[in-house]
């Protein structure tokens, strides 16, 4: 049976509204988690900006005095696996590289990420291409990396959410959370269940977050469409068959069908 031309309006009214509320709610998800990053990289910039004016630069020590509000953040926050602020090289006086990162532990104990971040011996020391400290340093903006394996952490499949800690506009390092994929599939993929068509989420880098398509499992990636693009103009687009809906704020696409 053909549809009238209303009736065909109103059904994509109704897409279009059920798209919009659940961009919405996956952006109040994601919001309480990059809440905690805000608060670190609040801490950690008056933490700098105190030792500036100490006329000195800063030392791994100084971090120290970012625990108490990692171990708070850690607890208070369910989704939040891992915090920390991860150093620009160079930041500091006595080490080339630093994170202070805490993690919660199975037990529910909070506990530092111990990391050998010397150059000569370590796989990590150059933490600067990952997506979680590149994409903050480059844009200036807050980033969703992942889902990846997190061998740096946790061996666990992950997201991270970070965002540029800056002083009168010099890059300093990334405040930054960590987010198991299981809780936040967990939190998001029956929302996604909701809407009438297959749709998933993906990043800037267009790397699936999350999925309720089989055909776009999580921490595949998706090619073609401009993801960053769509985030920074904040408005739904049509590419190809996909709709692509910014989730309000929070560096995430939500993509459905389009027909």
């Amino acid at each position: 049976m053909r549809r009238s031309p209303g009736a065909a309006g109103a059904t994509a009214t109704l897409d279009v509204s059920a798209e919009a509320a659940v961009a919405a709610q996956v952006r109040r998800t994601l919001e309480a988690v990059f809440e905690a990053v805000a608060e670190t990289r609040a801490e950690t910039a008056a933490l700098l900006t105190r030792v500036a004016a100490e006329g000195r630069r800063p030392a791994s020590v100084d971090l120290a005095a970012l625990r108490p509000g990692l171990h708070l953040r850690l607890t208070r926050q369910e989704l939040v696996s891992g915090a920390g602020f991860v150093a620009a090289p160079g930041l500091l006086g006595d080490v080339p590289a630093w994170l202070e990162w805490w993690q919660q532990g199975s037990d529910g104990g909070v506990r530092p990420l111990l990391l050998d971040l010397d150059p000569e011996h370590s796989a990590y020391s150059d933490y600067t291409h990952w997506d979680w400290f590149a994409l903050p340093r480059d844009t200036g903006q807050r980033a969703v990396a992942g889902p990846y394996v997190d061998y740096l952490c946790s061996d666990e499949y992950s997201l991270t959410l970070s965002a540029p800690v800056q002083l009168d506009g010099r890059f300093l390092g990334v405040a930054a959370a960590d987010v198991y994929l299981r809780h936040f599939e967990g939190a998001v993929v029956p929302l996604l269940q909701r809407l009438p068509g297959a749709s998933y989420l993906v990043n800037a880098r267009g790397r699936v977050a999350a999925s309720a398509d089989p055909a776009h499992l999580a921490g595949s990636l998706t090619r073609g469409p401009d993801f960053a693009g769509v985030l920074a103009a904040a408005r739904t687009t049509v590419h190809g068959a996909m709709r692509l809906v910014p989730c309000d704020g929070v560096p995430l696409v939500l993509v459905t069908p389009a027909g």
